[in-house]
């Protein structure tokens, strides 16, 4: 019977999380009461120690992922040689909002790099776009 509380427990965390209720420890939480409903299907346990394993667990788990995100936004952005290239029109002096020129037309752009100056007549590489904004990179690599 507890395991299938467990897997319940897990079920609607994993539920919510889907439905989108914004809370950092939900997945891990919806993780670890799989996992216990897993553990107390093999093995008899009171309940003292499901709840402690759920805690420590969830926990762990959020710690690990937490890890693992600082880790990815240290990175740095690659840059392939497919990518599509633009010129720098004007802007980005000492912000990172500038305009270019980019499939023969004037766009708005965010520079990724704000530390990178991005002077007129620059070469930059187009890494994607959110709504009308480009969000471009200082190309390494010439046309």
């Amino acid at each position: 019977m507890e395991a299938i509380t467990w897997l319940l427990i897990g079920l609607a965390l994993l539920a919510s999380e889907w439905l989108g209720a914004s809370f950092d420890g939900l997945l891990p939480a919806a993780v670890a009461a799989l996992l216990i409903s897993l553990l107390t299907a093999v093995l008899p346990l009171a309940l003292w120690p499901q709840l402690l394993l759920f805690v420590l667990l969830t926990g762990g788990l959020l710690l690990a992922i937490r890890r693992w995100s600082q880790s990815q936004k240290e990175r740095a952005i690659a840059q392939s040689p497919a990518a599509e290239r633009a010129t720098v029109i004007g802007g980005f002096d000492h912000q990172s909002r500038g305009r270019v020129r980019w499939q023969g037309q004037s766009w708005a752009a965010d520079n990724l790099e704000p530390e990178q100056r991005l002077a007129p007549g620059a070469v930059v590489v187009v890494m994607g776009r959110e709504g009308t904004r480009l969000q471009v990179l200082a190309s390494k690599v010439e046309p």
